[in-house]
């Protein structure tokens, strides 16, 4: 793919949103900051992925009634407590989830609003989970599904979100992983 061609693609960007994100005000609100157009599309993982036009005029992954699994998603958390239940309450619907993120090869950032490190070991939240046990979970999750943990304010999510989709698009482009015209010339 040539430098116009990557940045067609770029400019094509739309960001989807798995249909079992809520559909609150907040979330509304998150959506409409990204700086680009967002689609409902069910996820086999994650709660956001990217899609964008390929320079046949074809879509990267084509909207389905099924669920996408795509190569890489941000799955966001709106605090310390939400992730807290997800590795107590619903560890195995949750570790499920990453297993499958993991077994398609795809990159997984999980990002957490209101939350900071400092919080998490001074147990700065709702629930009854022991920070250290916190640490020993995300460290180790870290580690088993090549997890890139992303914490930050609630009004930064939208950017993060899109900006993390973006440069990983990027960079797949400029590396030729959707150059697929190219590998059909013999």
């Amino acid at each position: 793919m040539n430098h116009f061609e990557v940045e067609n693609c770029l400019r094509s960007i739309e960001i989807l949103v798995d249909t079992r994100e809520q559909d609150t005000e907040r979330a509304r609100e998150r959506y409409n900051r990204f700086p680009c157009e967002y689609v409902r599309q069910a996820l086999s993982y994650g709660d956001y992925a990217y899609n964008f036009v390929l320079p046949d005029g074809s879509r990267f992954l084509e909207y389905s009634p099924h669920e996408v699994a795509a190569p890489i998603v941000v799955e966001r958390k709106m605090n310390l407590d939400e992730l807290a239940g997800c590795f107590t309450r619903s560890r195995k619907r949750f570790e499920a989830e990453f297993a499958r993120a993991k077994e398609n090869g795809a990159r997984i950032y999980l990002l957490v609003e209101n939350a900071t490190w400092e919080k998490l070991l001074a147990g700065k939240y709702r629930s009854m989970y022991n920070p250290a046990a916190f640490l020993a979970s995300i460290l180790a999750w870290q580690n088993r599904y090549d997890l890139q943990l992303i914490m930050c304010k609630e009004e930064t999510s939208a950017t993060l979100i899109y900006e993390i989709l973006k440069r990983d698009l990027k960079e797949r482009l400029e590396r030729g992983e959707f150059d697929w015209a190219a590998e059909d010339v013999v």
